[in-house]
């Protein structure tokens, strides 16, 4: 679907700084097409099971959501996107709940619109929060991103170099540099995708 961020964003120094480091892409977790050679996915279950079915298994999924933030922003703070999509029709957004309540503090953005010929269009409203991050601090948003509950977020440092898109299913990470993508990798070894491509 043809996509197009919207002028005149709220926070115009952050959009300046994102377009700066990702100007062929809008602030929106799925779309993301990083260097390869900066990016891994990791699985948030064994075996690469997609959904948790057993507070054990939420359990595994929030601890391995949480090991690798910590990992990559210990001690930092960080900001975390979260998207209310609003049709054309006037239907707001795909979840059951605000997301964006998911996200405390967090305050407007930019807004992308959607457009496709056989499809009603709509908007994305994406709003950033800035958090100091500590493990558990986005248990609730994560539980909700493990259940596809909640769609595109991304947790990313404050330069945005560093971005960590979580999704029902696992995360994708994208890191500085290949040997810090390395580095990380060979930490997690058995959460990653048995697929040669890595996905």
């Amino acid at each position: 679907m043809p996509l197009h961020e919207l002028p005149d964003p709220a926070l115009p120094e952050l959009s300046a700084l994102w377009h700066s480091r990702w100007p062929d892409c809008p602030p929106i977790g799925h779309m993301l097409f990083g260097d390869p050679d900066r990016w891994v996915r990791f699985h948030s279950l064994p075996n690469s099971k997609r959904y948790a079915h057993s507070e054990a298994e939420y359990r595994t999924a929030l601890h391995r959501y949480d090991t690798v933030l910590t990992e990559l922003f210990a001690g930092q703070e960080m900001y975390v996107t979260t998207i209310t999509y609003v049709m054309d029709e006037g239907f707001t957004d795909l979840a059951p709940f605000d997301a964006h309540a998911l996200n405390p503090g967090s305050r407007p953005w930019t807004r992308v619109r959607e457009d496709d010929d056989s499809d009603p269009g709509c908007t994305l409203h994406i709003h950033v929060g800035r958090h100091q991050w500590k493990p558990g601090l986005l248990d609730p948003l994560l539980r909700a991103v493990a259940d596809d509950e909640c769609r595109s977020v991304l947790i990313m440092d404050t330069d945005l170099r560093r971005l960590y898109h979580p999704y029902d299913g696992g995360a994708d990470v994208i890191l500085t540099n290949t040997q810090e993508r390395d580095t990380l990798k060979a930490a997690h070894t058995d959460w990653l995708s048995k697929h040669p491509s890595g996905q």
